[in-house]
C-alpha cells in the first residue's frame, strides 16, 4: 500500500483541497481554520472512494486510520462512540468535489443501539427525543445501507399517527415511539435477514461503504452525465459528531443565505425553527420563521450568526448557503457552500460584488452561466406549475407562450387583432403561414424537426415553438388536437414550453423575461474577455435592429429565400419557378429585384459600420410551390363550375406539372444552393445586382457599410470560381456606370464534406468561409434531420449510441474534424481568411467553445441567442467551458 494519506481531520484541510476532501469537507475544514464553531469530525478522501471502487479490500488497509480518527474525536468531544453515559453519535455524509444535491447517500444518528439510546435519553433528559432519533437512524440506515424499502417504515409511522389521531411525526408520544422502534427492527430483520446491528463500529463501516457505493448509484451516474461531471472525481465521506437543535427552547436549527437567492438583495435571508431538527425546516413538518425573527428569539445567537455569515461571504467572495444548529445556546455551523440562485439574482449579485470590491469583472462574468442568460431572455413556465402534459416534442425555439388554440394562419391574425393570445397548431407550417406565425404567441406542429419551417421561423421571431409532436394528431378539418381520449378543441387554452418541448393543458403560470441594466453590464463585461465576436442571423431590417440591440457585431447570415416568403412576394416567386423561358424568368426577377434591393438597403443601413453577409438563394425550389392537394382542390372546383377548359384551369395544370417536375428524391441534396445559380445564372445575377444597387444608394448617403456575398453549398473550386467571376463582373459594371467605388467580399458556406477537404482550392477564390453546420452535420452523418429527430435520434441518445443530438451540440469527432481541416487548409492559402459559423450551433455554448478552440473569428446565431453566445464566448476564453 502506498504512503498516500486517506483520512484527514478537519484541522488538516482547507477550501483549496476540495478535489481531495470534497466540497463539503473542504469547507468544513476551512471553517475550522477560521476558528468558527463547527462540530468536530474527519474526512475519508475522494481517492479512498476511487480505490475502494477498484478493490473493496482497500478499506481494510485504512480502517486503522479511521479507528484512530474516531478515538481522537471521542477525546475532542468527551463522549464515547455508541456507548457510555454520554454517547458520541455521528453523521456519515457524502461530499463530492462538485455539488450533486440529493444524488448520494447520508446516514444520521449513527451509533445508536438499545444501550446508547437510553444513555442519550438520560443525557438529554428527553426520552422521546432519544427514541425519535433511534427510529430515524434505523429507517435511514436500513434504507441506505441494506436497501430496506422505505415504504415499509412509512407504513408503520402512518398507522401510528392514524391510530393516535395526529398529523405529524413529532406528535407521536414517547411510548408509541418505543413501539415504532421495535417494529422498525422487525422490518429490518425481515428484509435484511438478520438483526439490526448493535455494534457501532459495524454500523460505521457499513455506512462508509454505502456512501462510497452511492457514487455509482443510478441517479448519481445520470446526474453526472447530464451535468458533464467526470466519473473520476469520486466522493469523500464526512464523519461528523451530531449536534441537536431539538433538545429544548434554547435550541434550534435553520438555513440562511448571505443574500436573497431569488432577487439578489443584500440581506441575511432564510428560515429557522426553535426546538427542531434540520429536516423539520426543509420537510414542512412545521412552518419555519423568517431568519430576522431569530434576532428577537435569541439576540446573541443572531448577532453571532450575522457576523459569521458576513465573514464567510467575504472569505469565499460569493453568496453563501449556510446550515446551522443551535444546541443549548451554542451555535454550530454545519455547512457552507456557494448558494444556488435565480438567474436574475446571479446577475445582480455579480454586479453588486464588483461594485463592492469583492470580485473583479472577469469573476463576475464567470458567475453568470449561459443557461442563466437563456432563462433571462425568454418567459419560462413557472417550475411550480402543475398543468397536465398533453404532448412532448422537440424544443425547437425557447420560451413559453399561453393562448387559445387555432388551426389556421388567417384565424390567428384575426384573433390576435381582437386582442386574443393564440397558439397556432398545424401538422406543419409553410411560407403561406408566415402571417399566422407573426400573430401567434407560440407554435406547435406534429411534424418536422429543428430545421423545419416552423422551427426556423419561430427562432427568428423569438416565438416559442414545439415541433415534431408525433404522438398527437392535429386534425385541421375537425380543428382538434388529440392524444388517445384527450381532445383539445379550437378555442381551448394550452401552454407551449419551447424550452423543454412540452405542450401543457390550460394556461400555466409564466415567469417574465428580465433584461435589467445589471444584465446589460455583465454582457458588456463579457465582450471584454471574449476573443470570438458574436454576430446574428437576420433576414429583415427588423432582425438587424434587434440583433444590434442585443449586442451583435455583424450579420453572419441573411437568408435571401426567407425574403420571398411574405404573402405579397410568394406569387412573384412562384411565377419565377414555373417560368418556361428566360424572358418569363427575367420579368419575374425584375419584380423581385426591387423588393430585394429594399430589403438589402434596410439591413445594411441598420448594421452600418458592421459586416453583413448575404447568402444567395438556397432552398429546394419546390418549397415555393403550392401544395399538390391545394392545386387538386382548385382544379376540381373549376371543373365543377364548368371551367375545365378555361385559361384558369390550364394555369393550374401548368403549375401542377411544374410541381411534379420539381419533385426530388432527396431535396436536401438536390437542386439547390449554388447549383441553382449555375443552371439559372440570371437568378444569382439579379440578387447581386440588388445588393450593389442598395450599396450604391447607401454610398451616396455617406453610410459606412460592409457587404459580403455568400455562395451557398459550394463543394468544388470551379463552383466558387464561377460565382466569383460573375459577381466581380457585375460589381465592376456598377462601379464603371456610377463612377463610384465600393468594397465588398465574396465567400462561401462550407456545408458539405468535400468543400472541407478542398478548402485550400476554394480559398483561392473566397475571402471568407462560414460553416453551415446544420447541413454539414446532415451530410457528414448521412442523416436527414427532420427524419432523424422524429424517428430515431431520441432512441440513440437514450441507449447511449450517441452522447447528444449532433444537431443540438456540435459533433467534434466528425463535423468538428472537418471544420479543423477547412480552417487549416483555407488559412494556409489565405492567412487573413475570415472564418465563422452560422449554423444553429452558433448559439450553443459547448459548440461556441469548440469554435473558439479551432480559431474561428465569429459565431452567428439567432438574434435572440446573441446574449447567450456573448457570455459563452467569454466563458470559452476563460476556459470555463471547453
Amino acid at each position: 500500500m502506498n504512503a498516500e494519506k486517506y483520512v484527514y481531520s478537519f484541522r488538516e484541510g482547507n477550501a483549496e483541497m476540495k478535489n481531495l476532501l470534497g466540497g463539503k469537507g473542504a469547507n468544513l475544514a476551512q471553517m475550522v481554520q477560521y476558528g468558527l464553531p463547527v462540530p468536530q469530525g474527519f474526512i475519508l478522501t475522494t481517492h479512498a472512494c476511487l480505490e475502494y471502487g477498484k478493490d473493496e479490500k482497500f478499506l481494510d488497509g485504512i480502517w486503522g486510520d479511521v479507528v484512530a480518527a474516531m478515538n481522537a474525536l471521542e477525546k475532542e468531544t468527551g463522549k464515547t462512540f455508541g456507548s457510555g453515559e454520554n454517547p458520541l453519535l455521528v453523521s456519515v455524509r457524502s461530499g463530492a468535489p462538485v455539488s450533486m444535491p440529493g444524488m448520494m447517500d447520508t446516514v444520521l444518528n449513527l451509533g445508536l443501539n438499545d444501550e446508547s439510546v437510553e444513555s442519550l435519553a438520560r443525557a438529554s433528559s428527553d426520552r422521546r427525543f432519544a427514541f425519535d432519533s433511534y427510529r430515524r437512524f434505523i429507517q435511514m440506515y436500513g434504507n441506505v445501507v441494506h436497501g430496506v424499502n422505505g415504504d415499509a417504515f412509512e407504513e408503520v409511522l402512518e398507522h401510528a399517527k392514524k391510530t393516535l389521531g395526529v398529523t405529524f411525526d413529532n406528535e407521536i408520544p414517547e411510548k408509541d415511539l418505543v413501539e415504532v422502534v421495535a417494529k422498525f427492527k422487525e422490518i429490518f430483520k425481515k428484509s435484511a435477514g438478520f438483526d439490526f446491528p448493535s455494534d457501532p463500529w459495524q454500523q460505521l463501516r457499513n455506512a462508509v461503504v454505502a456512501v462510497f457505493r452511492s457514487w455509482g448509484n443510478p441517479r448519481a451516474v445520470t446526474y453526472r452525465k447530464l451535468h458533464k461531471i467526470p466519473d473520476t472525481y469520486g466522493t469523500a465521506v464526512n464523519i461528523v459528531s451530531m449536534v441537536y437543535g431539538n433538545l429544548g427552547d434554547d435550541c434550534g436549527t435553520g438555513v440562511c443565505f448571505t443574500r436573497n437567492p431569488s432577487d439578489g438583495t443584500k440581506e441575511l435571508y432564510g428560515e429557522f425553527l426553535v426546538n427542531a431538527q434540520g429536516e423539520d425546516v426543509v420537510a414542512g413538518i412545521r412552518t419555519p420563521l423568517p431568519i430576522a425573527q431569530l434576532k428577537d428569539a435569541m439576540p446573541a445567537i443572531y448577532d453571532e450568526l450575522f457576523e459569521i455569515t458576513t465573514n464567510l461571504e467575504k472569505a469565499y467572495k460569493d453568496m453563501q448557503d449556510i446550515e446551522f444548529t443551535i444546541e443549548r445556546n451554542k451555535l454550530y455551523i454545519l455547512q457552507t457552500r456557494n448558494g444556488k440562485r435565480s438567474a436574475g439574482a446571479a446577475v445582480k449579485i455579480a454586479v453588486d460584488m464588483v461594485n463592492e470590491g469583492l470580485i473583479d469583472k472577469k469573476t463576475a462574468v464567470g458567475r453568470v452561466s449561459p443557461e442563466q442568460v437563456e432563462m433571462l431572455l425568454h418567459r419560462q413556465v413557472d417550475p411550480k406549475a402543475e398543468n397536465e402534459v398533453l404532448a412532448k416534442g422537440l424544443p425547437a425555439s425557447p420560451g413559453a407562450g399561453v393562448g387559445i388554440v387555432c388551426f389556421d394562419a388567417d384565424d390567428a391574425v384575426e384573433l390576435a387583432k381582437s386582442g386574443k393570445k393564440v397558439i397556432l397548431a398545424r401538422p406543419e407550417t409553410c411560407p403561406d403561414d408566415i402571417h399566422g406565425l407573426f400573430a401567434a404567441e407560440a407554435i406547435v406542429t406534429s411534424r418536422g424537426g429543428m430545421t423545419s419551417h416552423a422551427a426556423v421561423v419561430a427562432r427568428g421571431l423569438g416565438k416559442p415553438c414545439v415541433s415534431g409532436c408525433e404522438d398527437i394528431l392535429i386534425d385541421l378539418n375537425k380543428e382538434t388536437i388529440s392524444k388517445g381520449d384527450r381532445v383539445v378543441r379550437k378555442g381551448d387554452t394550452i401552454t407551449v414550453d419551447g424550452s423543454t418541448g412540452r405542450v401543457l393543458i390550460g394556461g400555466a403560470p409564466l415567469k417574465e423575461a428580465s433584461f435589467s441594466e445589471d444584465f446589460k453590464t455583465v454582457l458588456s463585461w463579457s465582450d471584454e474577455f471574449a476573443r470570438l465576436q458574436v454576430w446574428a442571423n437576420g433576414d429583415t431590417p427588423e432582425d438587424a435592429r434587434r440583433a444590434r440591440s442585443f449586442g451583435a457585431k455583424g450579420i453572419g447570415l441573411c437568408r435571401t429565400e426567407h425574403m420571398f416568403m411574405a404573402a405579397d412576394r410568394l406569387p412573384v416567386m412562384q411565377r419565377l419557378v414555373v417560368a418556361d423561358s428566360y424572358e418569363e424568368r427575367v420579368k419575374a426577377l425584375d419584380e423581385l429585384k426591387v423588393m430585394q434591393k429594399e430589403d438589402f438597403y434596410g439591413i445594411l443601413k441598420e448594421m452600418q459600420g458592421l459586416p453583413v453577409i448575404i447568402r444567395l438563394l438556397d432552398p429546394p425550389l419546390h418549397e415555393f410551390m403550392p401544395k399538390e392537394r391545394d392545386l387538386e382542390e382548385e382544379l376540381a372546383e373549376l371543373v365543377a363550375a364548368g371551367k375545365e377548359h378555361s385559361p384558369e384551369a390550364d394555369g393550374v395544370r401548368k403549375v401542377m406539372a411544374k410541381v411534379e417536375s420539381l419533385k426530388e428524391s432527396n431535396p436536401m441534396l438536390g437542386f439547390r444552393g449554388c447549383r441553382l445559380g449555375i443552371v439559372y445564372p440570371e437568378i444569382s445575377a439579379m440578387q447581386a445586382s440588388a445588393i450593389f444597387e442598395a450599396v450604391l444608394q447607401l454610398v451616396d448617403e455617406g453610410i459606412d457599410i460592409h457587404p459580403e456575398i455568400m455562395i451557398p453549398l459550394v463543394g468544388v473550386k470551379t463552383e466558387m470560381e464561377f460565382f466569383r467571376k460573375q459577381i466581380d463582373e457585375i460589381a465592376k459594371d456598377y462601379m464603371e456606370k456610377s463612377g463610384k467605388k465600393f468594397s465588398y467580399l465574396v465567400g462561401t458556406m462550407i456545408e458539405v464534406p468535400h468543400a472541407a477537404f478542398v478548402a485550400d482550392q476554394i480559398a483561392e477564390h473566397a475571402e471568407f468561409f462560414s460553416f453551415g453546420t446544420n447541413d454539414l452535420t446532415q451530410t457528414t452523418f448521412g442523416y436527414s434531420r427532420d427524419d432523424a429527430e422524429g424517428k430515431f435520434l431520441g432512441h440513440y441518445e437514450d441507449k447511449g449510441i450517441l452522447p447528444v443530438n449532433p444537431f443540438h451540440e456540435l459533433d467534434r469527432d466528425g463535423v468538428g474534424a472537418l471544420m479543423e481541416i477547412a480552417v487549416e487548409k483555407g488559412r494556409k492559402v489565405n492567412p487573413k481568411l475570415s472564418i465563422g459559423i452560422c449554423g444553429e450551433h452558433g448559439g450553443n455554448p459547448s459548440s461556441i467553445a469548440f469554435c473558439h478552440a479551432v480559431g474561428l473569428n465569429y459565431v452567428s446565431c439567432s438574434p435572440f441567442r446573441v446574449p447567450v453566445a456573448r457570455i459563452s464566448a467569454a466563458h470559452a476564453a476563460m476556459g470555463k467551458i471547453s
